[in-house]
């Protein structure tokens, strides 16, 4: 594997999201089932946590499994699950020992209840503060996650708690699920894709987007140091003008 440190770049982002897209079409072009793809890109997901761990980004969020993913054949959802299952029970002690906390987010009605209770058990294992925080999103949808936002607003109007006046974008940002974290500063998609797939709808607002044509299971250090390296390149201005931005890092 390529674990020689390179020179973290000038400006890191704070939370990382990734599209973790290609994995079939690598198992594919392998003559293998799809289901090793999946396995492959557990590799990757390795790779990706050791450089940005290395770059001191605080958050990776990582899209494993969309809500529009149940539409896959039967037995590529079984074996999916199978996988989530085992990667949790064997990667918990693990992610906790080297600082890691995860979090699962997403509905998790869905699942099976023996899955929902290895999630909440590896959570727990890997609870803590100033951690870096590995975020993995499961039976998740962006456009589920504003709406269920949406009616956790309403219930407090509802209540009595709120006027419907009193609802901003930045108290609506507050009830996503990443709402206690820091905005995506960077959203990187594998496999030659250019779109984001009803992932982060909200917290993408202003994040910069990263398209790699390689398939998730060869994304792997190099490639993540290349994808950090060209986010420093860029200049981010919200809105303003380039001439305000310089101004501003001259002060």
């Amino acid at each position: 594997m390529e674990k020689t440190k390179q020179t973290v770049p000038s400006v890191v982002p704070r939370h990382v999201a990734i599209i973790m897209d290609g994995n079939n079409r690598w198992a594919k072009k392998r003559f293998m089932p799809g289901v090793a793809g999946h396995k492959a890109g557990v590799d990757a997901v390795r790779a990706v946590i050791e450089v940005c761990a290395e770059a001191k980004v605080e958050v990776l969020t990582l899209f494993a499994f969309s809500s529009e993913n149940w539409q896959r054949p039967a037995e590529e959802v079984s074996a999916l699950m199978d996988l989530f299952f085992k990667a949790l029970r064997r990667e918990a002690k693990r992610l906790n020992d080297n600082n890691i906390s995860l979090r699962i987010i997403g509905d998790r009605s869905r699942f099976h209840p023996e899955l929902q209770a290895a999630m909440r058990e590896a959570e727990a294992i890997t609870a803590g503060v100033n951690r870096f925080v590995l975020q993995i999103a499961a039976n998740y949808g962006g456009q589920w996650d504003i709406a269920q936002a949406a009616q956790r607003l309403a219930r407090e109007v509802q209540a009595g708690h709120l006027r419907p006046d009193d609802i901003t974008p930045e108290l609506l940002q507050t009830c996503l699920v990443t709402g206690d974290l820091p905005l995506p500063d960077l959203c990187i998609r594998t496999g030659g894709e250019h779109r984001i797939s009803n992932f982060l709808l909200w917290q993408l607002a202003y994040t910069e987007l990263y398209f790699s044509d390689l398939f998730w299971p060869d994304f792997k250090h190099d490639a993540m140091r290349n994808a950090l390296a060209d986010f420093a390149s860029r200049q981010r201005r919200f809105g303003k003008t380039s001439e305000q931005i310089e101004a501003g890092a001259r002060v």
